[in-house]
């Protein structure tokens, strides 16, 4: 009988995948679609999801409507349909957030349900893609945030005397490339 909580076997998986990512670098994880519907990772991947709360998506389940109906058994409702391979994610609650320049940007809001997938997904594959990550890239990782990057950057001012910085805006790049399809053979 195992003792470990869910959170601390999720970190000792994640630890694993980092690790043989580390060392071999030229090798190729192909099934790690058990690991995502592991239960562990589901559970971990909800607890994650409700920290973060937010709002519900177009099917307008809250995190309270799932527990009190019973988190495990919606759980396992889920693992069964990635198992079984017909989950299907829902589309996205569409809302429109006020700009500062006075306009509007769109946000998508998924479900709960499509939320939790996704934190299972990127719990196992985020630890594999991190390995070949640079130590200077800041950007979408655990620990790691942009108050880190400016002192990093303060560093390289102050005690290596750099004086060049580049400041690049991405503001509304996504919309851009949004309007291009991209195909791949």
């Amino acid at each position: 009988m195992s003792l470990a909580t869910p959170d601390i076997r999720v970190q000792k998986l994640q630890s694993s995948l980092q690790a043989k990512a580390k060392t071999e670098p030229t090798y190729r994880f192909y099934s790690l679609w058990d690991k995502i519907c592991r239960p562990d990772v589901m559970e971990e991947a909800y607890q994650k999801c409700r920290e973060n709360d937010g709002a519900p998506g177009v099917d307008g389940i809250t995190f309270e409507q799932i527990e009190a109906e019973g988190q495990q058994q919606w759980l396992e409702s889920v693992r069964q349909e990635l198992k079984d391979g017909t989950y299907r994610p829902k589309p996205l609650l569409r809302v429109w957030i006020p700009k500062s320049n006075g306009g509007r940007r769109p946000l998508g809001i998924p479900c709960i349900h499509d939320r939790v997938v996704m934190m299972a997904a990127v719990l196992v594959i985020g630890p594999i893609f991190d390995a070949d990550l640079l130590d200077n890239q800041y950007g979408f990782r655990p620990k790691l945030d942009a108050k880190m990057a400016v002192r990093r950057v303060f560093w390289h001012i102050k005690d290596r005397r750099r004086s060049e910085v580049v400041d690049a805006d991405l503001r509304d790049y996504l919309d851009v490339a949004s309007y291009y399809t991209f195909s791949f053979f």
